[in-house]
């Protein structure tokens, strides 16, 4: 399969672009004072998810950025964290600090040369913003859960930015998913019909992160651990 039948690459953002996984260890390890030594980074993350995948059926239209706060307030029951609307709020706030992947600027310029870029995340309108100017604002478009009413795995997530890319010019064939997620991204992306890259930033390291669990891992079109991988493969076929 050519790289040079794709248009359009649609991405999501946490944990593909931004190591929002850094940012969560970096708050709870900054306010978790003497319970931080108790605690492994593998047993934050995964408390994370269980926090995200229980705040999902609280309030499923709620984009996951905005989700933050009653998110940090479930994890700090389970880790004894501090727990007050002070330390909560800022947990949301974080964001603003969660980093790039090292390869993440570079590799969406190169790119960009190539590609129309639309960030299709579980993101609130906010929160994108301040990932997106981390990243050198490098999207010609965005499709947020904000904008849609709900988040990823939704099958209507995918449905809206089809629609709202159509009116460019460009259909399904067009697009390459490009994603880490294996239950909010890969697997329903591919059910759907759409060309999917695995960007698979956790190889090497066990579960799933601050991720659900999928039912299952699903094969994608194509697979790389970075995004500079991905850039290096289109223009080595270039």
């Amino acid at each position: 399969m050519s790289f040079a039948r794709f248009r359009i690459l649609s991405f999501d953002v946490m944990g593909t672009l931004i190591n929002y996984e850094a940012g969560i260890l970096d708050y709870v390890r900054r306010v978790s004072g003497a319970a931080a030594a108790s605690l492994s980074d593998k047993g934050i993350l995964e408390a994370c998810a269980r926090a995200d995948e229980r705040q999902r059926e609280i309030t499923p239209g709620v984009p996951f950025t905005k989700m933050l706060g009653p998110i940090y307030g479930l994890m700090a029951a389970e880790l004894r964290l501090p727990n007050n609307s002070g330390e909560a709020a800022r947990f949301r706030e974080s964001v603003e600090r969660w980093p790039a992947f090292p390869d993440s600027v570079a590799a969406l310029k190169r790119l960009r040369a190539r590609y129309r870029l639309v960030a299709l995340t579980n993101a609130d309108k906010w929160a994108l913003a301040q990932m997106t100017q981390t990243l050198g604002e490098p999207f010609h478009d965005t499709v947020t859960a904000e904008d849609v009413g709900v988040n990823k795995p939704d099958p209507q997530m995918f449905a809206y930015c089809r629609g709202r890319q159509s009116v460019h010019g460009y259909g399904l064939a067009d697009f390459l998913h490009v994603a880490q997620s294996q239950y909010d991204d890969i697997g329903v992306a591919k059910r759907l019909g759409f060309t999917t890259c695995w960007i698979e930033r956790r190889r090497g390291q066990e579960g799933f992160g601050a991720t659900p669990v999928p039912d299952k891992v699903t094969e994608p079109d194509y697979h790389f651990t970075t995004l500079a991988e991905l850039a290096d493969a289109v223009e080595a076929e270039a």
